[in-house]
């Protein structure tokens, strides 16, 4: 008769991992989103849309809340949160972390 070896039980872990996704091509999701960008040419403001940001901007102080809509690497992005710079001579406007540049804003909203 031949004896049974016991195997040690598998941590909880080490099960888990069993089940957990994988990518079995590297670099396949970034691939998939860049082909998903829709590329843009930027909008050449109006005089009326540049007289209206010109008016927002009059106002606007580090600390306030706002939603900005700028051009960035061949697309429109929308950001919401709080201004922390405001770079007047640079013409820089920074929202949290991101420093969007004065000519590539399209729209700013004060909230």
């Amino acid at each position: 008769m031949a004896t049974k070896t016991v195997r040690p039980k598998m941590s909880v872990e080490n099960r888990a991992k069993q089940f957990m996704p994988f990518a079995a091509v590297s670099g396949l999701p970034q691939a998939l989103a860049q082909k998903e960008k829709i590329i843009v040419d930027k909008i050449q403001l109006t005089e009326d849309m540049a007289e209206e940001l010109d008016w927002n901007m009059q106002g606007l102080e580090v600390g306030m809340m706002v939603t900005v809509v700028y051009f960035c690497k061949e697309e429109y992005l929308k950001k919401t949160g709080i201004v922390s710079r405001i770079d007047r001579e640079a013409r820089i406007l920074q929202v949290v972390e991101t420093k969007i540049e004065f000519d590539d804003l399209l729209k700013l909203e004060k909230i």
